[in-house]
């Protein structure tokens, strides 16, 4: 089990951090880009209407995402060498995806000598361990095959698609929106998208999003800190975009693979390792309970509240994080101080936890207030 899935909290805030202050397009400049001679130019406005009016019906590729986010490298807390889900949030990580309308899709994070996979084929939905040996099979009931959820679990978007759509939710007038550059990604012509704050207390400089120019689907998305340091990024090194074959959706437990089967609706027992679904609703109302937001935009601070202990033993592993932290205090009260390339993070004493994508002195200011 996970940092994140012990405390709740921080399967919230981690995210929100790294990506959740990504600005808005309405001040959308007019400069066009051309992604070579054989691509038309478009401008700002064509290429956030493209995004958002592109639908894929089959695709395949493999996809390199890389987080810089400052966070400590920590047992469950990402790394390189890590396949699990929840290790999206720090290091390097190479994931193969197939996705085959709503009803079919896989995602596989590759690790040293280690792969987990989800695979979604119709009602069906397994997730497997390699190291561990384990798997997980769901079967959906029919309200939850009717959701249209395309997303697969984790904190961190696995794709460019998933990273665009977050950049994209906050359209607000405090970004700067233009485009730039004809790259190539993933062996394609690209338009790209440029994202930039017009306040000076963000960390993040710009989002930029390079666009397939001829399927208009996110190649790729950077999100850049100060002097141009990529804080977090997920691109396509392939794409192809034909159907994949229907054997990438059947799953057949290797030998010796100890499954857990899950039925609709059945909350969670304890050899689960996910939250169920009925937690997570349950969480995120807590959540926006126990949450004020200050300031705005770019700038924006979360301030929440810690969950309490899930029981009497202490936690060793979010001990070992924060006693890695230096020591911060001020009107507000004292804890320990995270600064990231692209977010800040607070843990005060009394069980407070403030983040935004600012400098600690704002932090400071929110939980003052």
């Amino acid at each position: 089990m996970s940092i994140f899935d012990r405390k709740p909290v921080l399967r919230w805030l981690a995210p929100a951090a790294a990506l959740l202050v990504v600005g808005g397009a309405s001040g959308i400049v007019a400069v066009t880009a051309t992604a070579d001679d054989r691509l038309p130019s478009r401008s700002a406005a064509q290429l956030l209407v493209d995004l958002q009016e592109t639908k894929v019906d089959a695709m395949s590729g493999t996809v390199v995402q890389t987080s810089n986010l400052g966070i400590p490298d920590l047992p469950g807390l990402g790394g390189g060498g890590d396949a699990s889900l929840t290790s999206l949030i720090s290091g390097t990580h190479t994931l193969d995806v197939w996705y085959s309308g709503p009803d079919k899709a896989r995602l596989r994070v590759q690790g040293n000598l280690d792969e987990t996979d989800v695979i979604k084929n119709g009602s069906d939905v397994w997730t497997w361990a390699y190291k561990e040996k384990e798997a997980t099979h769901r079967t959906l009931s029919s309200d939850e095959q009717g959701t249209g959820e395309k997303r697969l679990p984790a904190e961190m978007p696995k794709t460019p698609q998933e990273a665009a759509e977050q950049a994209l939710k906050a359209i607000d007038p405090t970004t700067k929106v233009s485009t730039d550059g004809t790259p190539k990604v993933a062996g394609r012509a690209a338009y790209e998208l440029v994202l930039e704050p017009r306040d000076d207390n963000s960390l993040i400089t710009q989002v930029r999003i390079a666009i397939d120019g001829t399927e208009h689907i996110p190649l790729r998305v950077e999100v850049l800190a100060a002097e141009a340091q990529k804080a977090f990024e997920v691109g396509f090194t392939s794409v192809d975009f034909d159907r994949p074959d229907d054997a990438q959706f059947t799953f057949n437990p290797p030998p010796g693979t100890k499954v857990t089967k899950v039925a609709p609706e059945q909350k969670r027992t304890a050899d689960r390792k996910a939250p169920s679904k009925e937690e997570i609703e349950a969480e995120k109302e807590a959540f926006a309970k126990n949450t004020k937001i200050v300031g705005q935009g770019w700038s924006t601070v979360v301030v929440t509240t810690m969950d309490a202990p899930q029981s009497d033993e202490p936690d060793a592993q979010f001990d070992q994080v924060l006693n890695s932290l230096p020591k911060v205090s001020g009107t507000w009260g004292s804890g320990r101080l995270l600064s990231g390339t692209a977010f800040s993070a607070v843990v005060t004493d009394d069980g407070r936890v403030a983040a935004g994508s600012v400098e600690p002195k704002l932090l400071y200011d929110a939980l003052a207030k």
